[in-house]
C-alpha cells in the first residue's frame, strides 16, 4: 500500500471513529454510565477502598485476576476424562490394535486406505 492510500485510509478511519464518538457522546446509556462510575469512584475514593475490595465485599467467591468460578471447578475436579482403549480388528489382514486414540501410525493407514467410517465399524471398545 502506498503511503498517499495509508493516509487516506486512515483519515477515513478518523472521521468515522469521530462520528461513531459523537453518537455515543448523545447516547442516554452512556451518560447513565458514565455518571455511575463517577459517583461511585468518589465514595470509593470517601471509603478508601479499592475495586477489589468492592468485589470481595459483592462477591466473595469471586477471585480477582483469576478465571471465572465455574473453569475453577471444572479444574478441581481433576484432569482430563480418561479415554476408553478401543480395540480395533482388521477383516482383511486379521490385524489386531488397541488404542486410545485416533494418532496411531497403522490406524491413520487403515483409515487412509480404506476411509474412517469402515475402520470405526471395526472398533470395539474395551473400557
Amino acid at each position: 500500500m502506498s503511503l498517499i492510500t495509508e493516509y487516506r485510509s486512515l483519515e477515513e478511519n478518523i472521521k468515522e471513529m469521530q462520528e461513531r464518538l459523537k453518537s455515543l457522546s448523545q447516547d442516554d446509556k452512556l451518560k447513565k454510565e458514565l455518571e455511575f462510575e463517577g459517583k461511585l469512584r468518589t465514595l470509593m475514593g470517601e471509603y478508601q477502598k479499592s475495586l477489589r475490595d468492592i468485589i470481595a465485599l459483592l462477591d466473595p467467591e469471586a477471585k480477582v485476576g483469576k478465571a471465572p468460578r465455574t473453569a475453577g471447578k471444572a479444574a478441581t475436579t481433576g484432569s482430563k476424562r480418561a479415554r476408553k482403549v478401543k480395540q480395533y480388528k482388521n477383516p482383511n489382514t486379521g490385524e489386531v490394535i488397541e488404542t486410545k486414540g485416533g494418532n496411531h501410525k497403522t490406524l491413520k493407514e487403515w483409515k487412509a486406505k480404506w476411509g474412517g467410517d469402515v475402520v470405526e465399524s471395526w472398533a470395539t471398545l474395551l473400557g
